[in-house]
């Protein structure tokens, strides 16, 4: 069991070196933006075409399989599941509706003064939309399990937004360094610094997150290893046994994290890093390119589209 292999979610990929890795990250940071926001208030269309774009995004970057493989079957394993149990979920429309017209007996005993030649006579005049045979709200219904129009498009809605956040996040975070990461941020976000933000505290902080998740990692699998070379057998320990030993594992977990932070804390200490303003170091050179240009030229084309065919109509 290797999870810093086998399922690396927020690892940065350091070889090989795709055209995503040579993207400017201030560019990164604004597509990254536009795919968590462009989904709201928008149509199942556009956010099927995300999902789309996403895992063709992917393959052209050339990314190696075993990178993305697994972590994309999961999380397409997982939306596939949320679209199918809110599928079948009620709608929320559970209403008895009353007919507009009222039954057959009725109406022969109202209607029974009028003749069959005006009625035959009136009907001819009626003309039947071409939609309404063919319209359908009920899309399935076997047994106890009824799928709506109304459940099938929030099944897509939540399946599709739930895989735009997480891979899209995942690839950013795949295909730009931690460093760049933070001067990228600390770039967009130099205007705050007139509003007295800490722009820099928080970029710093930033940085060391993200060197933290790594850390977690190895820790959590360390533990399981050890829990696993121990060969227990949980059918003798019964329910409460194995709760007691996740407990223990846990508070393990939780004592070798916080051992960790105080090493990086005392190696930040040892180093003179007392203040972030006086001890400034250049985590990468933010310099635009041809490439970042055609970049932005394609977000804008992304944004048009968007609103020229993605918007959800009232």
């Amino acid at each position: 069991m290797d999870l810093l292999r086998s399922l690396p979610l927020g690892l940065y990929l350091e070889q090989p070196q795709t055209w995503l890795h040579k993207l400017d990250p201030r560019v990164k940071v604004v597509w990254l933006m536009s795919f968590l926001t462009t989904y709201i208030l928008a149509n199942n269309l556009w956010r099927v075409l995300l999902v789309i774009l996403l895992i063709t995004i992917t393959l052209i970057a050339r990314i190696p399989r075993r990178v993305w493989q697994q972590q994309m079957g999961w999380l397409l394993i997982l939306c596939f599941f949320v679209l199918l149990i809110a599928a079948i979920s009620p709608d929320g429309y559970g209403i008895n509706y009353q007919p507009r017209l009222p039954s057959t007996e009725s109406a022969q005993q109202v209607f029974s003064g009028v003749s069959a030649d005006k009625k035959d006579h009136k009907e001819s005049h009626i003309a039947q939309p071409k939609s309404a045979k063919s319209y359908k709200y009920i899309l399935f219904s076997q047994g106890p399990f009824t799928v709506t129009r109304r459940s099938f498009d929030l099944g897509v809605s939540l399946s599709t937004i739930l895989f735009t956040v997480i891979y899209s996040t995942n690839l950013y975070l795949l295909t730009t360094a931690p460093e760049e990461i933070t001067a990228g941020m600390e770039d967009l976000m130099q205007p705050l610094k007139k509003l007295k933000v800490p722009v820099t505290e928080i970029t710093l902080m930033l940085t060391l997150s993200l060197r933290f998740i790594p850390l977690v990692l190895e820790e959590f699998q360390n533990l399981i290893r050890s829990v696993m070379t121990r060969a227990i057998n949980w059918k003798k320990l019964g329910f409460k046994g194995t709760v007691k030993v996740w407990l223990i594992v846990a508070e393990r977990l939780l004592e070798n994290l916080l051992l960790r932070a105080e090493q990086m804390a005392n190696a930040m200490v040892v180093r003179g890093f007392t203040s972030p303003n006086e001890h400034r170091v250049q985590w990468h050179e933010l310099r635009l390119t041809r490439r970042d240009a055609f970049a932005i030229g394609i977000l804008i084309l992304f944004w048009g589209i968007r609103l020229a065919i993605g918007t959800q109509l009232p």
